[in-house]
């Protein structure tokens, strides 16, 4: 997918489903770390917190394509060092669900996690062992 094509459903889901005006702040091809020239699809700046989103495209592959690749895996960890938080989707979630993305990255803005991500799996066995 070219990045025109997600910047526009980036758009479209933000101005459709943000409910605040700071999810409407972001910029897009955010070099974040210019000697690598390592950038962010969006990028939310301070005053808010640092959050980015990525959106995974293009053709599906049996081993994940160019974003199952390990200079991806040490962008996103860089970024984590920096102070990111990265939040990953794919173009199906932005197309098929969206708000349920924007709700999340809502959520990462404010600091917060969505209720439906809160919810603890049942214990097993194993797990009481443990504790």
């Amino acid at each position: 997918m070219r990045s025109t094509d997600k910047a526009a459903l980036y758009a479209q889901a933000v101005r459709l489903f943000g409910r605040t005006a700071d999810i409407a702040g972001y910029t897009a091809e955010f070099v974040f770390q210019p000697p690598r020239r390592w950038r962010f699809d969006f990028a939310y700046l301070p005053p808010l917190r640092q959050v980015a989103v990525e959106v995974d495209g293009g053709t599906w592959s049996p081993h994940g394509g160019k974003h199952n690749e390990d200079r991806d895996r040490e962008k996103i960890n860089a970024a984590a060092m920096l102070g990111w938080c990265v939040l990953r989707f794919t173009t199906q979630q932005l197309e098929t669900d969206p708000a349920r993305c924007i709700d999340i990255v809502d959520h990462a803005l404010r600091g917060t996690m969505p209720e439906y991500m809160v919810k603890l799996p049942p214990r097993g066995p194993a797990q009481r062992r443990l504790m």
